[in-house]
């Protein structure tokens, strides 16, 4: 078999690099491709901030927000439109409590495949369901695993929200972790300026069980603490 012609070479290094670029922008949520997203706070100084995704939750988002309270720490809360409306309650509570609370899409869909008009329909759905049920309209957007594409860029900045990724997760929606692993994996990883990502909710499951993650919480404050670190609110970021 004769070797490919260096000319034909060319466009397949050229393809490639596209879709390498291209699934760097869709997949990294921190990745400045398809516009910016905060995915990192200071690193000057021993400061970290507590997101929580997929909520509000019936068996979390109360136990946090209790833990929050009685720590004086803040916290973002990521919220999914669906999961406001089977529980305005709880997301009212987070509002209340003076929390920042995003929006984290309608219904959790994976964002990276949609065109245009589904990317609105989840994100402008979300936001109006939110602003409803607390009050206050989100200024703040995370996509669901941080998945993003040219047309979330682009709702995202209609809305004039702020985008953000995360410095690490912990997997604490692993099925099955146990509350000391979650606290022990944040230890693990935790270093100046981290967004720590934690889940209060699942998005595919309202009854979704994050208990484990509530449990670990009073520890990862204090572990956190005791390293010598204080948490602030993502808002100083935006």
């Amino acid at each position: 078999m004769l070797p490919m012609p260096l000319s034909s070479l060319v466009p397949l290094t050229t393809a490639g690099a596209a879709i390498g670029l291209w699934a760097y922008g869709t997949y990294e949520p921190n990745s400045p491709l398809f516009g910016r997203a905060i995915g990192r706070g200071p690193r000057s100084e021993r400061v970290a901030y507590l997101t929580f995704d997929d909520g509000p939750n019936a068996g979390a988002t109360g136990p946090i927000l209790e833990t929050l309270a009685r720590a004086g720490v803040p916290g973002a809360f990521f919220q999914v439109g669906e999961h406001v409306r089977r529980f305005p309650a709880l997301a009212r509570a987070v509002a209340t409590a003076g929390h920042e609370v995003g929006n984290h899409t309608l219904r959790h869909r994976k964002l990276h495949f949609f065109g245009p008009a589904r990317v609105r329909d989840e994100l402008d759905g979300a936001h109006r369901l939110i602003a409803a049920t607390t009050g206050r309209e989100p200024t703040t957007f995370r996509a669901p695993h941080g998945y993003r594409n040219p047309f979330v860029t682009r709702a995202a900045r209609r809305l004039g929200y702020t985008v953000f990724g995360w410095t690490f997760g912990v997997w604490d929606s692993d099925p099955g972790v146990a509350a000391e692993e979650i606290r022990a994996r944040v230890r693990r990883k935790l270093r100046p300026g981290a967004i720590i990502l934690l889940h209060d909710g699942d998005g595919y499951d309202p009854e979704g069980d994050r208990r484990p993650t509530a449990a670990a919480l009073p520890g990862i404050i204090a572990d956190a603490r005791d390293a010598g670190y204080t948490f602030r609110s993502i808002r100083a970021l935006a």
